[in-house]
């Protein structure tokens, strides 16, 4: 009898050696916050994003709000930001004292749509970001057309991105910077964490002054994020997963670890301790999961072609992706009618991810920040019927079998 496997959308980047490492970290607390593996992993992570520079904070959000300050964005701006997104980033727009203004996406691929974003620039206009949406690299021709014809900067936001290319050049190497994350959902998981990347020798500068006011973090936090590392592969091993999530959701998801997105920032509030370094212990681990990044980003590019393959057959149409294109496939999305039956229908087998249940992910509400409900209707739609099926190396051929004959009684959306 083959034994059940129910498959998280969390933990599945890290392996065995990480978490011990990660535990070896813990028992060493001196030099656990700062240390040289900062500028190593750094280093690295430039060469994988075809950037001259990246520099570490601790958070993606952290990453964007410093890059935004060091443009010179600030009070009476406009950032043009596309949706669905994550309140984190509308958060960091206004904490510069600049207005979002929402852009919507196309279905094809849940990207900013560029004739909205033409439509949204103003002579306010100081900056756009455009993300790479589930990993999938945006249309960026006319995009870049558009920023050098308007003479407004282009921030790439990569935190769904790691290892995407367009037209075989890295995502996050493209625009005039870029920021990526690495909290325990994306493409490689350090818990929390997130760097920017630019090419402009300026601009990094400026980005590095931002870094040194960042204080580090305690060596406690550090510890605690690289516990909850451990934890996270333990509990979500596929075997396990069966009866730990249960228990999860039995005590309500209260989780004693550090969260990643705090309750001041559900409701656009700037929590006290917000711009923060990285550590040089989630630095370690990082530098380790960015060593395998080619083979961790293959997986999961076999996994959403064999997703494509099974679903299309019952109606589900695949995200378009441009020739030349390669995405990470943080997670392969698709649109159904009933999202409440899809999960339901998918629960045996995996937790599905429900990225994006609103225009701001986890905001207290969709009209936080300024959007007005009905201005971006694609995004709006999105945000009622995606599911997303994990991706990453702890999935197997028979997981995805599993998972596609579970959609089998699903309707498709669109």
């Amino acid at each position: 009898m083959t034994a059940v496997r129910r498959i998280a959308q969390l933990g599945g980047t890290t392996r065995a050696s990480e978490v011990r490492r990660a535990l070896a970290l813990t028992a060493r607390p001196r030099g656990l916050a700062e240390g040289p593996a900062i500028e190593h992993y750094e280093d690295a992570l430039a060469r994988a994003v075809g950037a001259d520079a990246a520099i570490t904070f601790g958070a993606g959000r952290v990453a964007l709000f410093g890059i935004l300050r060091a443009l010179g964005v600030g009070a009476g701006d406009e950032v043009i930001v596309p949706v669905p997104t994550h309140v984190v980033v509308t958060n960091a727009v206004k904490y510069t004292g600049a207005t979002p203004v929402y852009a919507d996406c196309r279905f094809e691929d849940f990207n900013i749509d560029p004739d909205g974003m033409a439509a949204a620039i103003t002579p306010r206009t100081r900056a756009v970001l455009v993300q790479h949406t589930f990993g999938i690299p945006a249309d960026m021709e006319p995009l870049l057309e558009l920023s050098r014809a308007r003479d407004v900067p282009l921030i790439e936001d990569c935190v769904h991105a790691l290892g995407a290319t367009w037209r075989g050049r890295p995502v996050g190497g493209i625009g005039d910077a870029g920021f990526f994350s690495t909290e325990e959902t994306k493409v490689i998981s350090t818990t929390m964490g997130g760097a920017a990347t630019t090419s402009d020798a300026a601009l990094a500068e400026r980005l590095r002054a931002f870094q040194r006011e960042c204080p580090p973090p305690s060596s406690s936090l550090a510890a605690r994020r690289l516990a909850k590392l451990a934890v996270y592969h333990v509990l979500t091993e596929p075997h396990l997963h069966v009866v730990t999530r249960p228990v999860y959701e039995l005590f309500g998801g209260r989780n004693p670890l550090p969260v990643p997105t705090s309750a001041e920032e559900l409701v656009g509030e700037r929590p006290a301790h917000y711009e923060e370094r990285f550590s040089a212990g989630q630095a370690a681990i990082g530098l380790s999961q960015l060593a395998r990044l080619p083979e961790n980003l293959a997986h999961r590019r076999r996994v959403a072609a064999a997703y494509g393959a099974g679903l299309a057959p019952m109606g589900f149409t695949a995200p378009v992706v441009r020739r030349d294109d390669e995405p990470a496939w943080v997670r392969y999305p698709v649109r159904v009618v009933d999202r409440a039956a899809a999960v339901r229908a998918l629960r045996r087998h995996t937790v599905p991810g429900t990225w994006f249940t609103s225009v701001q992910e986890e905001a207290v509400r969709p009209t936080l920040n300024g959007y007005v409900a009905g201005s971006c209707p694609r995004a709006e739609a999105a945000a009622r019927e995606l599911v997303n099926l994990p991706t990453h190396p702890r999935v197997r051929p028979e997981d995805v079998a599993a998972i596609v004959d579970a959609m089998a009684t699903i309707e498709p959306a669109g």
